[in-house]
């Protein structure tokens, strides 16, 4: 879809999510988004309500635990300030890495992540810490106010039911592509 235009119907948004013209104007409308018959929907108005509903109104600062490869990669990533979040803090424990620089951030002491969680009003986090270290891991940041922590370590973390927990398990990911590649055998052979 261009990035130019001025508005975009709802059976190019069904296209582009691929589902019905019908649903995607069911699920605008839940938003309170109405299009104009013929025209579409107003395209930087719909990016404003979506966001508004996503609660990406604000810039969300977040935080880093782990500065190894996955670590570092998720701090180049430049398209988390294209969706309102921006890295205030890297930590780790390897004394090789803290006082080096990921894009422009030094790689702090886990032990700095209490002033820097409060200085910075953080409530996200992201382990990307080896399966051993993260639930210690989550746990200081939970003590430290992390409300919210999107998980990158192969293994399951327990922190209290306040505390929002996202598994993100690329060997799962890729085992479900997998799954879904074998459904499909006529089109590989092509």
């Amino acid at each position: 879809m261009a990035d130019n235009l001025s508005t975009v119907s709802s059976a190019n948004l069904a296209e582009a999510a691929n589902v019905n013209p019908a649903k995607v104007r069911k699920d605008l409308s839940y938003l309170g988004s109405n299009g104009t018959r013929g025209v579409g929907y107003d395209r930087m108005q719909l990016c404003f309500e979506i966001r508004g509903h996503l609660g990406l109104y604000h810039e969300s600062p977040i935080i880093i635990m782990g500065a190894g490869n996955l670590g570092s990669a998720l701090a180049n990533y430049s398209e988390f300030s294209n969706s309102g979040f921006y890295v205030v803090g890297i930590y780790d424990l390897d004394p090789d890495r803290i006082g080096t620089a990921i894009n422009g951030q030094k790689i702090r002491h886990i032990h700095d992540l209490e002033a820097d969680v409060s200085t910075h009003g953080v409530t996200i986090g992201v382990i990307t810490t080896p399966p051993e270290a993260a639930q210690e891991t989550a746990e200081r940041m939970v003590a430290a106010g992390i409300q919210s922590i999107l998980n990158f370590a192969p293994t399951v973390i327990h922190v209290a039911e306040s505390v929002n927990v996202r598994r993100v398990d690329l060997s799962t990911e890729l085992q479900i592509l997998s799954y879904y590649r074998g459904q499909h055998p006529e089109e590989q052979a092509s």
